[in-house]
Formats: C-alpha cells, structure tokens, sequence
C-alpha cells in the first residue's frame, strides 16, 4: 500500500515538474502570451465583448441627415511610423474611415482579436484605413510578430506623442473614425471585429 502511494506521489511531482518546465519554457521564449489570447478566443466567440453597434448605426444615419452638432471631432494632428521607417500622420488619411486599434505584442486580449482584425482588414481593407498601432517598446518586436503570424493589415509605432483622445491605460483599445472625421468609436477590451454587425457599422461611416 506504501508503495502504491509512493509511487502515486511520485507521478504527481513529475506532472508538477513538467508543468512548471513548459510554464518557465513558454515566458521564457514570450510564448505565454499567445496561449492565454488563444484560451480568450473562446470568449470572443459568444460576442459578449463586441461594442453594441446598434444605437451607433442609428446615431450615423441620424448624423447623415442633420448637422450633428454633438459629434465629437477626431484629432487628426498624429503622426505615425510604419513598418518601413516612413513616417506619415492620421491627417492623409482624412476622408477615409479609420480603424485604429491600439496593441502590444505583451498583451493576451490583443493577440485574442488579432485573427478577427484581420478578416475584417481582408473585408473591407480597400475602404477602410487600418492604424494598427504597436506599443512595444521596440517596433521591432512588433513588426517580427506581424510578419511570423502573416497578417495583412499594417502596422504602426507612435512617431510622436500619442494625443490625449487616444492615450489609454487599457489595451486593446479600438477608435474608429468616420469619414468626416468624427469619433465614432471607442472600445475598451477585445472584440469580434469580424462580426456582421461591426462591418455594417463601418460601411455606414463612410
């Protein structure tokens, strides 16, 4: 019986050993992140963390028909650094929607919406500006994990300092700007961005 247990115990250390071995070997190589955003898909999937589009739908065609005067105007005064060292600013984008979605390669719930970023940039990328802005430390970082994960969508480092409307604590943050450069968006927390809704909210910013 003794041994029985022994044994028992010692199978026990050795699960524990090989747990804690993958655990250091996952933070060790940043891999960690990854599989607690692949876990958080699951949550993405029932649509609970999507913004409710609905009334924001409502409130544009409203806006389309009136003079809107409680819009909220974009700061457009930002610029950016791209992946090829090319600085540019939000102010060439102006007359486009604008998906800007503030990211870290560090950040689970970023690495969770990145597959639905990009289904949604191969949707409506020919409309839509995408401002897919890393705040890595080092661009590098960032730019290394676009290209191993093949997302189309660009990416983007602050050239400058990132203006109050956008500066936020918590990531992933999302803003979107419609084509008369309003604030039309603003979203804490990960999304299904790939969602019907989302998409219909986006064409109808245009």
């Amino acid at each position: 019986m003794k041994t029985n247990n022994k044994n028992t115990t010692k199978k026990t250390w050795i699960q524990y050993g090989v747990f804690a071995l993958i655990a250091i070997t996952l933070y060790a190589t940043g891999l960690h992140t990854e599989v607690i955003g692949f876990a958080q898909r699951g949550l993405l999937a029932t649509g609970v963390m999507n913004p409710d589009v609905k009334e924001l739908v409502m409130a544009q065609e409203s806006a389309n028909t009136t003079d809107a005067p409680n819009l909220t105007k974009a700061d457009m005064n930002f610029n950016l650094l791209d992946s090829d060292g090319n600085v540019t600013s939000l102010k060439e984008l102006k007359g486009k929607v604008i998906f800007i979605n503030l990211w870290a390669t560090w950040c689970p719930p970023c690495i969770a919406e990145m597959p639905s970023i990009n289904t949604l940039y191969d949707t409506v990328g020919d409309d839509v500006a995408f401002v897919m802005l890393s705040l890595d430390r080092k661009f590098e970082t960032a730019k290394a994990f676009n290209e191993r994960k093949g997302y189309g969508f660009p990416i983007y480092a602050p050239a400058d300092a990132i203006p109050e409307m956008y500066n936020t604590n918590s990531i992933p943050s999302t803003y979107v700007i419609d084509a008369k450069g309003n604030l039309a968006l603003t979203h804490r927390g990960m999304a299904d961005y790939s969602d019907p809704e989302f998409i219909e909210f986006l064409y109808s910013l245009k």
